[in-house]
């Protein structure tokens, strides 16, 4: 099968340890494509310069919204964008559920990268947990190219960010005994919208829940999609490449 993780971290700590091992593995073992996301000032930097090490691998510059408080750098994500394997503004968007930072800051910084994005004329990746109200009311007004990560919203959330033209990305949780609501979000996401994606470390999926994920265990993501949609596991890994290499422009 032809992969592609559209969603990773490999420059995280969590692979201090066997990173460079690692990811010469996944290259040989069938990965043939990752996105490696900034989520800071910081790893925006060491994203890019992953992606400067390996041909298989793309970056994106942006500020998480854990990072909001970053928004006066963002002449430094900026500067990023213009590197050649930079190819999206992300992660950006809200996060109420730690809200680590205030609601108006996080909003500030996710429409300033949404106008940055814009103006570099890059997609972007899109966070939002407990927060779809906000965030859907400001994708409404800027209606960007990009995707919806680690996707938790409602099957109708889904239908309209299909809509403005946007991607949609599931992770692991759709392998999980209680992803009826992801499952149902899938279904109602055409083919040709489909990411699949690691958020490694994050989001191991059944059988390896709990674990630190990579990109190896994609297999298991890709086999419940494709048997939510009805196909075969090779035919959604190919899909979701060629979604992945559409939207990055890879």
């Amino acid at each position: 099968m032809r992969i592609i993780d559209s969603h990773a971290h490999y420059d995280d700590a969590a692979f201090d340890i066997d990173r460079y091992e690692l990811l010469d593995v996944l290259f040989a073992g069938g990965i043939c494509k990752l996105i490696n996301v900034g989520c800071s000032v910081k790893s925006s930097y060491s994203s890019a310069e992953l992606a400067e090490r390996y041909p298989n691998i793309y970056a994106s510059a942006g500020l998480h919204p854990d990072a909001a408080d970053e928004i006066d750098r963002l002449d430094e994500i900026k500067a990023l964008c213009s590197r050649k394997k930079v190819v999206a503004v992300g992660e950006i968007g809200l996060d109420y559920h730690y809200e680590n930072h205030s609601r108006e800051l996080q909003k500030r910084a996710f429409e300033e990268q949404l106008r940055l994005a814009a103006e570099v004329r890059l997609p972007v990746i899109i966070h939002s947990r407990d927060a779809w109200e906000d965030t859907m009311d400001i994708l409404r007004k800027y209606r960007p190219k990009g995707v919806m990560h680690c996707f938790s919203g409602s099957a109708e959330i889904a239908e309209e960010i299909v809509k403005m033209g946007m991607y949609v990305g599931f992770t692991g949780v759709v392998t999980f005994k209680n992803a009826k609501k992801a499952l149902r979000a899938l279904e109602a996401v055409p083919l040709d919208r489909l990411l699949v994606e690691t958020d490694c470390p994050y989001m191991s999926p059944e059988p390896n829940r709990g674990k630190r994920n990579f990109s190896g265990n994609l297999p298991y993501t890709i086999a419940a999609m494709a048997a939510a949609k009805g196909i075969s596991p090779e035919e959604a890994a190919e899909i979701t490449a060629e979604n992945a290499e559409r939207l990055f422009n890879i």
